[in-house]
């Protein structure tokens, strides 16, 4: 698994670009989502996320995915779960501290978000992990997230009508 998560950060520039695009699918079918219902997809979609995330990034489905702004390297493979990083245990090898054949999650991070046009997010501080979230599809959260925005710039009384329960 590790070898495939190593690939993953050797080409975080492609795998930005891949999901760029398929974020702008997941935003643009906002609506269809919305009238489905998110909660009623919430299942399928996480189930599918995990496959593929799983694979690829050996994801742990915390819910608020930061593979993009860390490198496509996920921190909730460091030992320590730790969300901004590294810690201070970080071999001379670049290895961690905990688990001495693995590399250190963030020490790859660093690496994979200098192919990525987002790189300087890694920069930025990540705050805790929401356990309430754990399981969750970070997909749908960012559609819902997204597509509602560009509805409030589209009809801003309208979404707020629709925030209100209107």
């Amino acid at each position: 698994m590790r070898r495939v998560r190593y690939w993953s950060v050797d080409n975080a520039g492609f795998l930005e670009h891949l999901y760029t695009k398929f974020e702008a699918v997941m935003v643009a079918l906002h609506p269809l989502w919305s009238a489905i219902g998110y909660q009623r997809i919430e299942r399928p979609v996480a189930a599918a996320e995990q496959l593929i995330k799983g694979f690829l990034f050996d994801c742990r489905m915390c819910g608020q995915c930061m593979l993009s702004s860390n490198g496509m390297s996920c921190p909730m493979n460091c030992p320590k779960t730790l969300r901004n990083g590294p810690c201070g245990g970080v071999r001379s090898n670049g290895n961690c501290e905990v688990n001495a054949d693995m590399r250190c999650v963030f020490v790859e991070a660093a690496r994979g978000s200098q192919k990525m046009q987002g790189g300087d997010l890694i920069k930025v501080v990540q705050l805790p992990v929401d356990h309430r979230l754990q399981g969750s599809s970070s997909w749908l959260r960012i559609a819902q997230e997204k597509g509602l925005e560009k509805q409030a710039l589209k009809n801003p009384s309208a979404t707020q009508a629709s925030a209100k329960g209107e």
